[in-house]
């Protein structure tokens, strides 16, 4: 049987198993292991499950992974993070669409604390949204400030979905977020541009604070709370100026951060019993399964590897078919989008990446770039309907007055920012490229 014929069955496969609703690390991984066992036999089969979970067990860097995850439970479950809103809101309520504008900044550096869109999500759906309503925000405008702003968990270093790109990928971490970094803000640029834009042609979607309200809070006040906002981004420089620097590596930095989140949540008297377990329940929750997709992910790959499929879809597309690999390249994009309105961006990474990697690589482009590129696309996925995943999250979160089709019309305009910032990285490499290269190229 030809490989490519192989290479099909197996995606065929792996689809099939999806749509009966199995995990997607036991879809994947089943696959993989049935495949290579069929292909070279009990032992040369069993060997490459082994191998696979040997090369996670051997991977340092791993080590990050539950350090980033613990510190932004512990700033999450310990209230801190509740201090960012209050501060944007005592000290930008007086711009027109301030509170808007504020949001982003708390979807900023929540990002900054967890690498995970859904703690962004839940955060600005209890703490923003509630307020932003309350203070006569056009619901339409709010509704897609919390969404765009919490799909930035995946771009923003630490995100937790580089580091699983970067174990698929075999590239490093430290690169891939410092990648991410510049995009990241720079999509929040585009992000707070329009809303301030929006909210001067039209004043009544963002209303200003009453003045009599903001006269009533004491600058002692607003100095306290921009005291305690601040913490979280002391944490993060503390966390992340040795490590730019090259005084620690990034297991090292990323204990620093995890200490320094538990220290400032002792201080605060906000660390009890029951938020230490919950943290720690859900950070065990969330690295088991990051370590059981990895493992099925590679299995996959290294099967894929010894067929040889990569190099017989890269001569099909082109040598047979004549596509450029920049066409190649857009059409992996959109596929990601197509697949994000059904799939997670943990499943897209994982199903495709043992096909798309290697091939970019092929076709000659950086792969940390597109790294930045995959992310970028997956926030776009979780935003487009009928089934992004953000879509479903803001629903089951929202106040009963925000209905899904509110929702879907909210996102519009946030996801064709998204597109901009895409276009921008594609077009201009350096965006992505210039951190990396300047930290790691000195």
């Amino acid at each position: 049987m030809p490989y490519e014929m192989i290479a099909a069955l197996m995606f065929a496969s792996m689809m099939l198993l999806l749509l009966t609703g199995q995990r997607v690390f036991g879809a994947i991984g089943f696959v993989a292991v049935v495949s290579a066992v069929l292909l070279w036999g009990d032992r040369g089969g069993y060997d490459i499950g082994f191998a696979a979970a040997i090369k996670v067990m051997r991977w340092y860097p791993l080590l990050t992974l539950p350090m980033f995850v613990f510190m932004g439970y512990v700033l999450s479950e310990s209230k801190i993070a509740d201090d960012l809103y209050r501060m944007f809101h005592v000290w930008m309520g007086g711009i027109s669409g301030g509170l808007a504008i504020g949001t982003i900044g708390l979807m900023v550096l929540v990002s900054a604390m967890n690498g995970l869109s859904v703690a962004g999500m839940a955060i600005g759906a209890t703490i923003a949204l509630p307020e932003l309503l309350k203070r006569n925000y056009d619901k339409l405008m709010v509704t897609g400030v919390i969404q765009a702003g919490s799909s930035l968990g995946i771009l923003v270093p630490p995100s937790v979905v580089l580091v699983l790109y970067a174990m698929i990928a075999r590239q490093p971490v430290g690169q891939l977020w410092l990648a991410g970094a510049v995009p990241g803000l720079m999509m929040a640029g585009l992000f707070i541009a329009y809303i301030a834009l929006r909210c001067r042609l039209n004043p009544s979607l963002g209303p200003v604070l009453d003045p009599a309200e903001r006269a009533a809070i004491p600058m002692a006040e607003k100095l306290r709370l921009l005291r305690s906002g601040l913490l979280p981004v002391g944490i993060f420089a503390v966390m992340m100026v040795p490590f730019v620097n090259g005084w620690t590596s990034l297991v090292e930095s990323s204990a620093i951060g995890a200490l320094a989140a538990l220290l400032a949540a002792f201080a605060k008297r906000r660390m009890t019993w029951p938020v230490f377990e919950t943290c720690l329940r859900q950070t065990l929750g969330i690295t088991c399964m990051f370590m059981w997709i990895i493992l099925a992910a590679l299995a996959f790959g290294a099967v894929f590897d010894g067929l040889g499929a990569v190099k017989a879809i890269e001569d099909l597309f082109t040598d047979q078919w004549g596509l450029s690999p920049w066409v190649i390249l857009i059409l992996m994009q959109l596929s990601f989008i197509l697949m994000g309105t059904f799939l997670d961006d943990t499943a897209m990474l994982v199903i495709v990446a043992p096909l798309y990697v290697p091939l970019v690589g092929e076709l000659g482009f950086d792969l940390i770039w597109y790294g930045v590129l995959y992310t970028i696309t997956c926030q776009i996925a979780y935003m487009t309907p009928p089934f992004g995943y953000n879509l479903f999250l803001m629903r089951a979160m929202a106040p009963p007055e925000i209905g899904i089709r509110d929702i879907y019309r909210s996102i519009v305009p946030f996801v064709a920012v998204m597109i901009l910032a895409l276009a921008l990285v594609m077009i201009f490499p350096q965006i992505a490229l210039w951190l990396p290269n300047r930290v790691y190229g000195g």
